[in-house]
C-alpha cells in the first residue's frame, strides 16, 4: 500500500508517516518562482562543534533542519552541551539553535554516533583544546571513496597532542594544553583545516596553517570564531595565522547560505527550463558553476539578496568539467551536473578528481535511458532527447537530489528509494520543489 504524504512545512517532520519512504517524480517543465536557500550544512557542522570551546551561549541562526544536524547535536549533547532549538514557524523562517557547554561531562565520542557521520571527527580538536584530552571513534568507511583522518591527526600532533589508536578510537591528550606551531597540509583538506583551526584558538602561542582549504564554509567558521574572541589573520586565504587565547566567549552568528543547495537549484533550472530567484545565495560562491554553465545557456545574475538563474535555450550545450577544491568546480555538484548533461545537446565529459568512487550514480541514470560511459575517473555523457522514468536508488547524498533532477526531465514516473541520503543535506526538498512547480512527492510504501 502506498500512502501519500501531505505537503507540510520543512520543520514538520513529526507529521510525516513512518515506514519505508520513496519519492515519486514526474516530468516538470519551466520551474519558476523564488527558492530560499537555507544555511549551509557544511558550515553549520563545524560551528556546532565550536560550542565546545566556550562555557557561554552560542546562538546559530539560519541553521538547516537536517538529519546531519540532528546527528551531531546528539553527539554534542552526550558531551554535556545543552541545545535548544527555536523553529520559528513559517516555512521560510530560519532555524535557530542555542548551544551551551557550561561543563564538558564526557570526552568520549562513541562509535554508535560517530559512525553515522564523518563530520563527527570535528569534536576532536575542540575537546583537546578545552579539556586537553579526547577519545573519539574513527568514523569508518565512506561510500564515495577514501576519506582518511590522518591529516586531522598530524595537524593536532603538530600542536603537541599525543595520539594513539586503540580499538578503533583516537585517544588523544595534550598535557598542559596545545601549543602553537606551523603546520602545512600536504594536500588540501576541508575537514582537517576546520579541526586544526578550532583547536588552535585555545592553543598557547601562534599557530600557522599553510595550504589551508579555501571553502566559504571555512571562512564562515573563522568569522564565527573571531566573534567568539579568537584572533585569526588571513581569513579567506590559504594561510591562516591564529594567536591562541585563554578563553572564548559566546556570540550569535548567522550560518552562510548553502552554495551546494544553490548550485543544485541552478542546475535544476538547467534541466527543466524556466527561471528561479535563489534567495540568500551568493554569486561569489558559484563562480565556477557560472563560468561552466553560461556558455551552455544557463545565465546567472546577481540581484539584491540573492541570485537570478534562467535557461535561455531549448537545450543546454554540452560541457567539459573537472571537479576541484574551491574555487574550482565542486565535487558536490558533479552528479547534479551529470543529470543536466544527460539531456544536453552534444557530448559532455566530467572528470572526477576528488573522490574515486563518485560515479556510482551512473547505472541509475542509465536506467532512465541516459547514454553514459565511464573510463576511470572520466564520464562521457552523450545527451539524449528523451529519458523515461524508472525505479532508481540514491547512492549518496548528492546523487539523491540528482535522481530527482533526472526524474523531472524523464517521461512518466520515476521512483527513488534510499532517501536517508537525501535527508542528510536537503531540507524537505520535495515540499520546497512543489512550491516552484515541480511534480515531486514523498510516499510511504
Amino acid at each position: 500500500r502506498t500512502v501519500r504524504i501531505a505537503g507540510v512545512g520543512p520543520n514538520d517532520r513529526e507529521q510525516k508517516l513512518t515506514g519505508m519512504q520513496k519519492i515519486l517524480v514526474r516530468r516538470s517543465a519551466l520551474l519558476a518562482g523564488e527558492f530560499p536557500v537555507s544555511g549551509a550544512k557544511n558550515a553549520a557542522l563545524p560551528q556546532l562543534c565550536a560550542a565546545i570551546l566556550t562555557d557561554e551561549r552560542l546562538t546559530l541562526q539560519n541553521c538547516p533542519d537536517l538529519a546531519d544536524i540532528e546527528t551531531l547535536s546528539k553527539l554534542l549533547a552526550q558531551h554535556g552541551v545543552t541545545i535548544d532549538a527555536a523553529r520559528l514557524g513559517s516555512q521560510h523562517d530560519p532555524s535557530e539553535l542555542v548551544l551551551q557547554a557550561s561543563e564538558i561531562t564526557n570526552i568520549t565520542a562513541p562509535y554508535e554516533l560517530v559512525s553515522h557521520m564523518r563530520a563527527s571527527i570535528l569534536v576532536l580538536g575542540p575537546l583537546l583544546a578545552r579539556m586537553h584530552r579526547a577519545k573519539v571513534s574513527l568514523p569508518g568507511g565512506c561510500a564515495i571513496g577514501a576519506r582518511p583522518v590522518d591529516l586531522h591527526l598530524k595537524g593536532l600532533q603538530a600542536l603537541g597532542a599525543e595520539i594513539d589508536l586503540e580499538n578503533g578510537y583516537v585517544v588523544a591528550k595534550a598535557p598542559g594544553g596545545l601549543k602553537g606551531a606551523v603546520f602545512e597540509f600536504p594536500i588540501v583538506s576541508v575537514g582537517a583545516t576546520e579541526n586544526l583551526l578550532l583547536a588552535a584558538t585555545l592553543a598557547k602561542g601562534t599557530t600557522v596553517i599553510k595550504n589551508a582549504a579555501l571553502e566559504p564554509e571555512i571562512t564562515d567558521l573563522a568569522e564565527l570564531l573571531v566573534k567568539m574572541g579568537a584572533k585569526i589573520d588571513g581569513i579567506g586565504t590559504a594561510q591562516l595565522t591564529i594567536e591562541g587565547t585563554e578563553r572564548l566567549t559566546g556570540t550569535a552568528h548567522q550560518v552562510v547560505a548553502d552554495r551546494i543547495v544553490a548550485g543544485t537549484m541552478a542546475l535544476m533550472v538547467g534541466i527543466t527550463g524556466g527561471e528561479l530567484v535563489l534567495r540568500n545565495a551568493k554569486l561569489e560562491h558559484l563562480l565556477a558553476l557560472q563560468a561552466l554553465m553560461e556558455p551552455a545557456g544557463l545565465i546567472f545574475s546577481p540581484i539584491t539578496g540573492g541570485v537570478h538563474v534562467v535557461r535561455t535555450c531549448d537545450r543546454l550545450a554540452a560541457v567539459e568539467a573537472t571537479t576541484q577544491p574551491f574555487p574550482g568546480f565542486p565535487t558536490d555538484l558533479q552528479s547534479q551536473l551529470m543529470a543536466v548533461m544527460c539531456t544536453a545537446e552534444g557530448t559532455s565529459r566530467i572528470h572526477e578528481h576528488i573522490f574515486e568512487n563518485r560515479f556510482m550514480h551512473v547505472p541509475e541514470f542509465q536506467r532512465l535511458g541516459a547514454n553514459i560511459r565511464v573510463d576511470g575517473r572520466t564520464a562521457t555523457v552523450v545527451g539524449v532527447t528523451n529519458m523515461t522514468g524508472a525505479p532508481v536508488k540514491a547512492t549518496d547524498l548528492r546523487a539523491a537530489v540528482a535522481m530527482i533532477m533526472a526524474g523531472l526531465a524523464a517521461e512518466g514516473e520515476t521512483v527513488i528509494s534510499d532517501l536517508h541520503h537525501l535527508d542528510r543535506g536537503y531540507e524537505n526538498i520535495e515540499y520546497r520543489l512543489r512550491q516552484i512547480g515541480a511534480q515531486v512527492e514523498r510516499v510511504n510504501v
